[in-house]
């Protein structure tokens, strides 16, 4: 798919546990739904469930975390923030999973709300983070970029110290599992941002989820995107990356951004916002804004 970038990163893991896959019934959509609104509190608890085959939402009602299980151990993308760093430990822990078996950790875009309790998860799991390179000095100081259009609106982190950059759309993998995710840059909501992608299987029914990142155009007062025609082209290119993707199952950082309760309450993940529509709804405001900021 991105013959230009590199391959598989196998992480050679010494005494890799294997973590099995809890035996549990169909997920349990309608008590997410029950307990969490849309656009819900970032720290706010909400119950785990099964997305499809071995991967899991263990995030909080309003911050998205995603864990995907294999032979060769755990991964998991996104933290939330400290507070909510608790919950997706517990969630992974009512799924039955162990959180020492978490081999590695990963990243969408490097905002506090996000990835701010990524430290918190690093110190539980003993887990490498990997990111994008743009994202590497924002993980290891704990301080957002000056490049970021959001700068200075968010609070510090507590600095991650054992983390890599990845190359663009370079894939991730334990061992030689054939479990493989790619990362997807998707630069413009931040400069490090990164969407994933990976297939998950049910026994021989296999869907390709996307967990696409936020993307969306929100910036400080004082930004604005048309005075950095570099990066928007690259906002662009993320953009038309997504929309392009193979995508039975969309998910996001924000759950609401691509209708996550709505899915729930429907029973289906597979319904509802694809990744053609989402890049296309990213497209139309990313378009809006620069139209405000040219009226001017």
């Amino acid at each position: 798919m991105f013959g230009k970038y590199l391959g598989p990163l196998a992480l050679l893991l010494s005494a890799c546990a294997t973590a099995s896959a809890p035996q549990a019934s169909a997920p349990e959509f309608a008590a997410w739904a029950a307990q969490c609104e849309d656009w819900d509190d970032w720290d706010k608890p909400g119950p785990p469930f099964r997305i499809h085959g071995n991967s899991y939402y263990v995030g909080t009602c309003g911050i998205g975390a995603i864990l995907v299980s294999s032979d060769s151990g755990l991964m998991l993308i996104d933290s939330g923030t400290e507070a909510g760093a608790q919950a997706v430990l517990a969630n992974v822990h009512a799924l039955g999973f162990d959180p020492a078996d978490i081999r590695i950790l990963l990243t969408s875009h490097e905002h506090y709300d996000h990835v701010g309790g990524m430290a918190v998860l690093q110190q539980t799991t003993g887990a490498p983070l990997f990111t994008s390179q743009a994202a590497l000095e924002v993980m290891r100081s704990g301080h957002g970029a000056a490049s970021d259009p959001q700068s200075g609106m968010h609070p510090a982190m507590r600095p991650v110290v054992d983390v890599t950059g990845l190359a663009p759309g370079q894939q991730v993998r334990l061992l030689n599992d054939p479990l493989v995710l790619t990362s997807i840059p998707t630069p413009g909501h931040t400069p490090g941002a990164l969407s994933w992608q990976w297939e998950s299987c049910d026994g021989s029914d296999c869907r390709t989820i996307v967990y696409a990142d936020s993307m969306s155009p929100i910036s400080a007062d004082s930004y604005r995107f048309s005075d950095h025609p570099e990066y928007v082209q690259a906002y662009r290119e993320g953009i038309a990356r997504v929309a392009t993707l193979d995508c039975d199952i969309l998910l996001t950082p924000h759950p609401s951004a691509s209708g996550m309760r709505d899915k729930l309450l429907s029973q289906d993940l597979a319904s509802g916002t694809n990744c053609r529509d989402y890049a296309a709804s990213i497209t139309q405001r990313l378009d809006a804004r620069l139209a405000q900021e040219a009226a001017q």
